[in-house]
């Protein structure tokens, strides 16, 4: 399991198992938020807890941060899908950086409305600096 927290720690998440990849997005949000997705469907492999901010992107998605250290904790599908699941994607930059470090990422270009981009082999580990 991986876990974790804002700044201050009164927002946390856990994700149960290992994410097969993460996910570095560059499109308006993203890019500005500089997180590293990892996604799943809320209270099947992720949890999350703590009270959240939360700003709201067109119809679909809420990126929920803490009130009190602003640091982006997760985004979260507005309504659940027709299978009754509701989408959701924790920012791995809030792990400790051992628990994430050789997870493949994986690049998408929205910016530009492309999609998946060629795999450059880099892991979490090389996104920390």
């Amino acid at each position: 399991m991986i876990e974790g927290a804002c700044h201050c720690g009164a927002v946390r998440w856990t994700y149960r198992g290992d994410p097969d990849s993460a996910t570095a997005c560059n499109c308006t949000v993203c890019r500005r938020y500089a997180a590293l997705w990892a996604y799943d469907f809320q209270d099947e492999r992720i949890g999350v807890s703590g009270r959240t901010g939360c700003y709201v992107r067109g119809e679909s998605i809420g990126f929920h941060f803490c009130p009190v250290c602003g640091v982006l904790a997760y985004w979260r599908a507005l309504a659940a899908g027709p299978d009754g699941r509701r989408r959701i994607a924790v920012n791995l930059r809030l792990a400790e950086p051992r628990a994430t470090a050789a997870i493949a990422v994986k690049r998408v270009d929205w910016l530009e409305g492309s999609g998946p981009l060629p795999s450059d082999g880099r892991c979490v580990a090389a996104f920390w600096v």
